[in-house]
């Protein structure tokens, strides 16, 4: 008189399974887009949110060239 749980439990677990598939697969369809600002030097492309230290390191470690040089449309985003 055992209870049928077991299934019950396997099938939850292999609905979540490919909930996290799908929801994986959409994050990174978001962040491709989310790369949006690009290195005129070498093309390198970086997420949105990437911070202006981090540019301007890109910049000068790659290219020995200020920020300007390589992301002429970036605007700091204001405090």
């Amino acid at each position: 008189m055992g209870g049928g749980n077991g299934a019950k439990a396997a099938q939850k677990r292999e609905r979540n399974a490919k909930d996290k598939a799908g929801a994986a697969k959409s994050q990174l369809k978001a962040n491709e887009k989310a790369l949006n600002i690009q290195c005129t030097v070498c093309k390198a492309t970086f997420l949105s949110t990437t911070r202006e230290n981090a540019l301007n390191e890109h910049a000068t470690n790659k290219h020995s060239k200020t920020i300007a040089d390589c992301f002429p449309d970036f605007k700091a985003a204001s405090k």
